[in-house]
Formats: structure tokens, C-alpha cells, sequence
């Protein structure tokens, strides 16, 4: 395994970044605020503590996020702020010295979506660095770097992104993201579990810190779910990592609860369970994932009511198809858990995405002219069989938990001839690397893609290169290529011929510090669906 550094292609604005450089900030004089007038409200402490982000880029725009929270663990969830709307000022610039400034504005923040800002920048021109900053009660937030999609027809060259999921706060520090932060890609995407909903003791798991007791149950309402996005938010590496990149995020099942389908939760097998009472916590939690994430407005949920599934175009290189496969799902069959001989996952008709999610990620596969069909989601989609001996046995929650969606899916890529469609997950904390087969029992049936298992960030702790449920994965399942069970996240590389993934891995995450390295490559061909070592 070759040990190196990440890359510096973040240049100078990343070295400053990495060293935590606030370009202008200057504190307010101390004092009450009599009026409401724009900006005139001061801080005693930093409000831009939780960082600021970009994200879902276009050819034309982004949209540009930051939270004021001076106090980002207040008890009460307010961040520290007053129960009251606050200016903000923002802008946008070619440098970052923002000697030209091409868009700027004004915004509030509301305490009804806990001072969040969601700024949708257009009139950007495609294919371009840029860099934003935020200005409330006479302080100026860190400045943050974002980079326009290419133009809608254009051919790049060459596209570099990186994937992420599962950052289990109390679990392991975040150094992977202060890896990312300095790699040169055009866009990281979040694939869920950007909380963890676990309860925590009074150190905070390995991070060896206080927590205060307000912060340690397991979120139940909007208060303690904010708190818990704050928790997690409130970390140097992952600010960093959003302040360099922009990302696309979507959520997963402990954003809410693990495991959880639809409006079931995973206690559903109380007879006496009420889904309204879980849809009114889902909906708690949706609002606090909404509030501290760079989302655009139609990502906003209403109540129980959310769409997060949608589009991203990167030229005519890819197409990021990015799924929700919680809101819109039928429940576990079995009982959930991991199950030998579980005939319900086999009905016709299960669904993990939902009809209207199924019909609409369709027809963009069917209508997509790029060289890459990104399919960008949570679970294993590729069958995952646990038992290298002559039976087989599944994770209920997994793909393979609704095996008649999995193939309809399947006999959509065939019969629209998608270009080159490339899965990618998270969910699974550990690296994988696999073959999409027509029929996964049959080692001759034909290859329709290929999936990219990303590791998480710090959930599981440190882990190893190769444990004993990834042995047992590679006995019983030929067309999975690779697996390890180390910290990191995967970078990819599209050009016009290949698909390269970098699985990057880190030593140890129980300490913060580790170096980070590439385990090993994988390539894909297009034109040619199957793995290649890289």
C-alpha cells in the first residue's frame, strides 16, 4: 500500500483554509441592539462558527449555506441566537480577496429555520472556481470556494469528484474530510448518515470531550435534532471540507432513525405502534437535515413531505441521478435484520424508491446523452450474500430486500441502453467494489454496470484492511471485486474512456492525525460495464 499525502490542489486559499484563516473577520463592538436596521445587529462571539457551504451546482449558479450559531450548543437549540429575524449580507467573487465581486445580496435569517441561509446564486458563468462569503452584525464568515457545472453540452475533458457517508460523531474524528479538503475535485457527494441519531455518553465516545446532558439523548424533537446536526456540524475538518468543495447531499436512515422505511419505524413490530407519532418525528428531523445542509428550496420539506431525489448534469461527461431510498419505501420484509430464506423479499411489486421516484429516475436514464449515468444513493444495490457456504443469507435492508425493484431497474438499463451506468453507495462502512450482473446467481450472465461501495468517515472506529465479514463476502459472492474495512472515502476520476475509483483509506480515525493513502484502483471501461484493477 503507497502511503502519500492528499492532494494539494487547493492551492494557497487551501493551505490558509487548512490553517483556519477567516479573511476580515472583526467582531462587533458589545451592546444591546436597538433596532432591527440591516446589519446593525452585533455578535459578542463568532456567529459563523458552524462554517459555511455550497452546493447542487448548475452551469449558472449554486446555492450558498451558512447557519449563525455563536453558541452552536445551546441547550435550546437556538444557536445562541435572539427569537428574532437578522440581516445577512453575501457575495460572491472571482478571488478570493473579492477585489471582483460579480453577485451580491441580501437575506434574512429566520429563527424558524434556526438563522439558516439558503442563497440561490445564479447568473455565475459555468465551468468556473468562485468564492462567497457571508456578513451579519459587522463580522465577515470564513470564505468559502464552490465551482460551477460545466456548460449543458459541453464535453469536458475530464471530471473529478469524491463520495462520502456515515460520520458517526462519537465515533472517530474527522480527519478523512481534512484529506478531502485539500483534494482537487469539482464536487463531493454526501450519501448519507450526516448524523447519528445513537445516544452519547458523557465524553463523547473516543473524542474523550464533555458533552453536555441536554445533547446526549437520542433526538426525538426539533430542539434535540438540531442540537444533534450542531454536535456533529461543530467540527474543524468537516468545515473545512465544506468550505473548499461543493457537495450534493442526501440523507439516509440515521438522519432520522436506523433503519427506518416510509413512516415505520424500526420498532414497528409493536402492535401498538402509531405512525403518526414516527412521521411527526421524521419531520422534526427532516427540518433540522434541511437547516443545516446546502440545499435548494424544492429540497425543503414540508412536514412529513420531502423530495430529495433529483438531478445533477455535469455536461454531457455525467449525469448524477441522486435517490432517496427511505421516504419512499415499502418496509423490510422478514422482520428486517439479515434473513436466510426470506420468500417476501422475493414479491412482485416491492418498491425501495417508490413509483414516482422509479418512473422519474427512468426517464432520466432513458433521456440522458451523457458518457456516465451516475446512480448516486444509500444501499448496496448488488446482490450481498453474507454466507460463503451453500445457502445464502441477506440484509433485509439492502437491494436485496427487494429483489423484483432491483429488477426492474435492471430491465430499465437494458431495454433504454443507458451509457454506462455507475452505482454509487454508501451505508455499508466499508469499501466495495463490485460487478452489477443480470443475474447475480449466474457468473456467466452479463454485466449491465458496476458499484462503488464508499467506507465511512468515522462510524465503526478504525476498523482493518481485511476483516472476517469481508472475507466471507468475497467467498460468497464472485462478482464482488474488493472490499476493506478501513476509515476514508472514495475520489473518482470520469474521462471520456474510464470511470477510475480511488478507494482511499485511513490507519487509524480513534485519534485524530492519520495519514491518508489509496488502497487501490478500480476502472471501469465505457462501452465495456465491468471492474478492471486500476
Amino acid at each position: 500500500m503507497q502511503m502519500d499525502s492528499a492532494s494539494s490542489g487547493t492551492g494557497a486559499f487551501g493551505r490558509r483554509m487548512m490553517l483556519g484563516g477567516t479573511i476580515g473577520l472583526a467582531l462587533a463592538a458589545a451592546g444591546a441592539s436597538a433596532g432591527r436596521a440591516w446589519g446593525d445587529t452585533p455578535f459578542h462571539e463568532d456567529p459563523f462558527a458552524l462554517g459555511v457551504a455550497s452546493g447542487d451546482p448548475w452551469p449558472d449558479g449554486v446555492v450558498l449555506w451558512t447557519r449563525l450559531a455563536p453558541q452552536p450548543l445551546a441547550p435550546d437549540g437556538a444557536g445562541g441566537m435572539p427569537p428574532y429575524a437578522v440581516d445577512v449580507q453575501w457575495e460572491i467573487a472571482r478571488d478570493e480577496r473579492f477585489r471582483s465581486v460579480v453577485r451580491r445580496g441580501r437575506t434574512r435569517a429566520v429563527p424558524e429555520l434556526a438563522h439558516s441561509v439558503h442563497v440561490e446564486v445564479s447568473g455565475l458563468q459555468p465551468g468556473r472556481h468562485y468564492y462567497y462569503r457571508f456578513r451579519a452584525g459587522g463580522v465577515h464568515s470564513p470564505v468559502g470556494r464552490t465551482r460551477t457545472a460545466p456548460p449543458p453540452h459541453s464535453r469536458p475533458k475530464e471530471l473529478d469528484f469524491a463520495f462520502v457517508s456515515c460520520q458517526a460523531w462519537f465515533e472517530g474524528f474527522y480527519t478523512a474530510y481534512r484529506h478531502l479538503a485539500e483534494e482537487d475535485v469539482d464536487l463531493v457527494l454526501h450519501l448519507g448518515d450526516y448524523i447519528y441519531e445513537n445516544p452519547i455518553d458523557a465524553m463523547g465516545g473516543v473524542r474523550n470531550v464533555p458533552v453536555a446532558a441536554e445533547l446526549r439523548p437520542e433526538p426525538m424533537n426539533l430542539v434535540q435534532y438540531r442540537n444533534r446536526h450542531a454536535l456533529h456540524r461543530f467540527d474543524p475538518d468537516l468545515i473545512a471540507a465544506h468550505r473548499a468543495h461543493p457537495f450534493a447531499v442526501v440523507w439516509d436512515d440515521h438522519e432520522v432513525e436506523d433503519n427506518w422505511a416510509r413512516d415505520r419505524s424500526k420498532v414497528d413490530a409493536e402492535p401498538d405502534q402509531d405512525p403518526a407519532v414516527f412521521r411527526e418525528r421524521a419531520a422534526a428531523a427532516f427540518q433540522a437535515y434541511y437547516e443545516h445542509l446546502p440545499l435548494r428550496l424544492p429540497n425543503r420539506p414540508n412536514g412529513f413531505r420531502a423530495r430529495m431525489y433529483r438531478s445533477l448534469r455535469y455536461g454531457r461527461m455525467a449525469t448524477f441521478h441522486i435517490l432517496d431510498t427511505r421516504l419512499f419505501r415499502d418496509d423490510q420484509p422478514c422482520g428486517d435484520g439479515s434473513r436466510s430464506g426470506c420468500t417476501d423479499r422475493l414479491t412482485p411489486g416491492r418498491t425501495i424508491l417508490g413509483p414516482e421516484q422509479e418512473q422519474w429516475l427512468y426517464r432520466g436514464l432513458g433521456r440522458s446523452d451523457a458518457t456516465w449515468n451516475m446512480i448516486s444513493q444509500q444501499i448496496p444495490v448488488t446482490q450481498v450474500d453474507t454466507d460463503p457456504g451453500p445457502g445464502q443469507t441477506f440484509v433485509m435492508d439492502f437491494w436485496d430486500g427487494y429483489v423484483d425493484a432491483r429488477q426492474r431497474l435492471f430491465k430499465e438499463i437494458t431495454d433504454r441502453s443507458v451509457n454506462n451506468p455507475v452505482v454509487l453507495t454508501g451505508d455499508m462502512h466499508r469499501h466495495l467494489a463490485a460487478d452489477l450482473k443480470q443475474n447475480f446467481d449466474d457468473p456467466e450472465s452479463p454485466t449491465l454496470g458496476v458499484e462503488f461501495v464508499g467506507s465511512s468517515i468515522s462510524t465503526s472506529k478504525d476498523g482493518m484492511d481485511l476483516d472476517p465479514s469481508g472475507a466471507r463476502l468475497l467467498a460468497a459472492n464472485e462478482h464482488i471485486k474488493f472490499t476493506n474495512f478501513q476509515r476514508g472515502y472514495v475520489r473518482c476520476a470520469l474521462t471520456r474512456e474510464t470511470c477510475r475509483a480511488d478507494f482511499r483509506v485511513l490507519p487509524y480515525v480513534t485519534a485524530p492525525g492519520a495519514p491518508v493513502s489509496t488502497r487501490t484502483s478500480f476502472v471501469t471501461e465505457a462501452g465495456r460495464p465491468g471492474l478492471q484493477q486500476g
